[in-house]
């Protein structure tokens, strides 16, 4: 029984799509976070949803910066 290849889930051709995808939505939180810290003063600030925010900007960050490096060739 010959051993199977490791193989993406994800089809390459999808990477840079899914990379701009990705970064456009974690500056769209990035941007929501910073102007939600600007404009509520600071005993109407949420904790709650402070780190709603700043985990999902994070995360898509994350994922589109990984997406990014492997649209461009490096294999991380």
């Amino acid at each position: 029984m010959a051993p199977k290849p490791i193989s993406s889930p994800v089809p390459d051709a999808w990477y840079p799509t899914l990379a701009v995808f990705m970064l456009s939505l974690g500056l769209l939180f990035t941007a929501s976070f910073f102007i939600y810290e600007a404009t509520s003063s600071r005993k109407s600030r949420s904790l709650a949803k402070e780190l709603i925010t700043g985990t999902v900007a994070s995360v898509f960050l994350g994922f589109g910066s990984l997406f990014l490096l492997l649209a461009s060739g490096v294999y991380v």
